[in-house]
């Protein structure tokens, strides 16, 4: 069926207009998601059913509650849905059953979204390459052998595959961007704190975010207004004419290979062509921050989650939990003194940014490994997932909105990352930026 492919947006109209059937929809979804194995961790038929006949009926009566009325999302497997399991990805949490959904989940079907169930993700969410030998690891939806991206892993591939029309994941490090940018879609990691995590499943709750995986800008940002509750940022008339963009150098560009760094140069001419002013300059508080990544978040994951890994070690994939066990060892102190100037440096940052309307980096220094090889070679586990996450999580280190778009050059993103708070404005720009590159 292939308004499966068809945006959010578009179904969303073509639903309000009554050219398109929301239960048609859904059962379309659910077929076609019980027939590729390792997307879902779970589907939640009779909840979809449900909220569609109730779409379908108010949407004939001309009381639709919104342009997303009707459409199907996907849910990461760390937001809790009531009465459904939701294990984060982990056989720790094997037969979690919350008792409420989630803060956001609850708010986007009052929007009238229709959910479909519950994608596969990294444990717990601390990676950025996807592999989930515990649970599963979802293929790659443009190149199946490869890695997916995580941890939002089984979102991106349900959007790309056509097997939900947006998905909603959870971004701390990357884990939005990067499974975006490697199956070719839109991904919008969110400033922390603007997105409620009431209900989600945390991994470091001073860095965790929410945000969507799409077909479009138009899809995130009217999936952004579902969870928030708000209406949706007028995205007619966007332009690149006049805004100032920042090539970030040094750190971000440093060893990254030939394809990404291709796709991300050729979309900044794109930009540049289409109005943008374009300037290039490294910062120099970026390395000293990014060297404080490992002292903030393994230590706080591993404070979160330090009874459970210990209780049952054998439960987890190694490379992952050697990940959360490498915080253990950081001091109060270190910690503290750490949040201390990471602060300051963040003050710096926005000092040097302000002029601009977004800095641009690639959203990947590298391609997805080999999802094999992943699992066979520890060491090169654990380069590619520091490799992956690098640039990423330079926008959760500074507290800022960002959006990853197709570059143009397939599994490669190019990231517009912008001030705390100001989605709004960034996704306009997006917008623009994404008519460029098309």
């Amino acid at each position: 069926m292939d308004e499966r492919f068809w945006s959010a947006a578009e179904q969303g109209r073509a639903m309000a207009e009554g050219r398109l059937d929301p239960v048609e929809m859904a059962e379309a979804y659910l077929e076609a998601a019980a027939a590729v194995p390792d997307v879902y961790a779970r589907l939640t038929p009779e909840r979809a059913r449900g909220e569609a006949m109730a779409a379908r009926a108010r949407l004939r009566l001309g009381l639709g509650r919104g342009p997303l009325d009707g459409v199907a999302l996907s849910w990461k497997d760390l937001f809790d849905s009531a009465g459904t399991e939701t294990e984060a990805g982990s056989r720790l949490l094997e037969g979690r059953v919350p008792e409420d959904d989630a803060e956001v989940l609850a708010q986007a079907t009052l929007a009238g979204t229709v959910c479909l169930g519950k994608t596969h993700m990294t444990e717990l969410a601390f990676s950025g390459l996807g592999i989930n030998p515990m649970t599963a690891t979802p293929p790659n939806a443009v190149t199946p052998h490869l890695a997916p991206g995580g941890s939002s892993s089984g979102a991106a591939v349900s959007v790309k595959l056509g097997l939900a029309a947006a998905a909603v994941g959870s971004d701390t490090g990357g884990s939005v961007r990067i499974p975006a940018a490697w199956n070719d879609i839109v991904g919008l990691k969110t400033t922390h704190g603007r997105v409620s995590t009431r209900g989600v499943v945390p991994l470091c709750r001073r860095f965790d975010t929410v945000g969507p995986l799409a077909r479009s800008v138009e899809d995130c940002a009217l999936v952004l207004a579902a969870l928030e509750g708000r209406t949706a940022p007028d995205l007619r008339g966007a332009t690149l004419a006049g805004a100032r963009l920042l090539v970030l150098e040094g750190l971000p560009l440093e060893g990254a290979r030939t394809e990404p760094l291709r796709g991300f140069e050729a979309a900044v001419e794109r930009l540049g062509h289409a109005g943008a002013v374009i300037e290039r300059r490294a910062l120099p508080m970026v390395a000293p921050a990014m060297a404080l990544s490992g002292l903030l978040f393994a230590p706080e994951a591993y404070g979160l989650w330090q009874a459970e890994i210990e209780a049952a070690p054998g439960k987890m994939y190694p490379p992952i939990l050697e990940r959360f066990r490498g915080g253990a060892g950081a001091s109060a102190a270190d910690y503290v003194a750490g949040w201390a100037a990471l602060d300051e440096h963040r003050a710096r940052w926005h000092a040097a940014t302000a002029g601009y309307d977004a800095v641009l980096v690639p959203t990947a220094p590298i391609l997805p490994p080999d999802a094999d090889r992943l699992q066979t070679d520890p060491d090169y586990f654990a380069a590619e997932n520091l490799l992956a996450l690098r640039n990423t999580r330079i926008g959760n280190i500074f507290g800022l909105c960002a959006l990853t778009l197709p570059s143009g050059e397939p599994m490669c993103g190019i990231s517009l990352m912008a001030a705390p708070m100001a989605e709004e404005r960034l996704l306009r720009l997006g917008s623009a930026a994404e008519a460029a590159l098309h």
